[in-house]
């Protein structure tokens, strides 16, 4: 064997090496356990995920796997978006400056319908809170927020649609009260909100087009084990690959708005935050 090596001109190790795929059953395993968990997550997040658990695989091997039992999403055809010129909004330069509200709707096994009220920290992409029920009017949204808001101080801007639920006395009122200044899309223009709009879809995709829920406890108990793995277990490319908990520990410590640009006590005028 030595003199056959010799005349071909390789060595003996050439000749006897066998390439190691011992592990890519267990690669395959762990990318399998990520789609069916969520099936229309794509490879960047598979991976991340997987890394995420502690394994040390790069991406290259995870990708091979992951095109060599033909895991890939199929490719929707995207429709071109008209042009169209936006009105100035606000930028969220910090936590807890602009929170994005609203709402979804889906229905139970059994055909009764519900909603889900979202709020996201615009800034980190945090969700702060899914309200769900049957019914979610304006007193119960705001029985919502000021929950939040008493955990975290509220923020300097809320951004909507033009619900009624926004556009009711109440909800003015609760504005006003506590110093926000709310700022409506304009109508038929959902890309002002962009931000919730993307939440809405991850929240589609992984929860409620995911799973048939016999009642509304079902549905919040999966609601809430998604929303932590979203905070904190979760990347996002727009984060640097950071979760919203991880993407706000990078900056200083977290302190509540105490808007002080807003409106002045008593002297609120409710016309500023229509």
């Amino acid at each position: 064997m030595q003199s056959s090596c010799k005349a071909a001109g390789i060595s003996r190790g050439s000749f006897y090496y066998t390439p190691s795929r011992n592990d890519d059953a267990e690669v395959k395993r762990q990318i399998e356990l990520v789609i069916d968990s969520r099936p229309r997550r794509g490879f960047p997040k598979i991976f991340d995920s997987i890394r995420r658990k502690g394994y040390s695989w790069n991406h290259k091997k995870v990708y091979r796997v992951y095109k060599e039992n033909e895991f890939q999403l199929n490719n929707r055809k995207k429709n071109l978006i008209r042009q169209i010129e936006l009105k100035p909004m606000p930028e969220a330069t910090r936590a807890n400056e602009i929170w994005s509200i609203d709402f979804m709707s889906d229905s139970l096994s059994n055909g009764r319908p519900f909603r889900a009220f979202n709020v996201i920290d615009e800034f980190n992409r945090e969700a702060l809170d899914i309200e769900i029920d049957t019914s979610l009017p304006s007193l119960r949204i705001i029985r919502s927020l000021e929950l939040i808001g008493s955990d975290r101080g509220f923020p300097r801007f809320i951004r909507s649609d033009n619900g009624p639920e926004f556009r009711s006395l109440q909800f003015r009122r609760f504005c006003c009260r506590n110093r926000i200044r709310h700022r409506r899309i304009e109508a038929g223009k959902p890309q002002q909100n962009s931000f919730i709009e993307r939440f809405n879809r991850s929240y589609r995709e992984d929860i409620l087009d995911m799973y048939s829920f016999k009642n509304l406890s079902e549905a919040r108990n999966l609601t809430l084990d998604w929303l932590i793995e979203y905070n904190y277990e979760r990347g996002h490319e727009s984060l640097g690959g950071k979760t919203p908990v991880e993407y706000v520990r990078s900056f200083l410590p977290f302190t509540p708005q105490n808007n002080s640009e807003g409106a002045k006590g008593k002297n609120c005028c409710l016309k500023e935050f229509v």
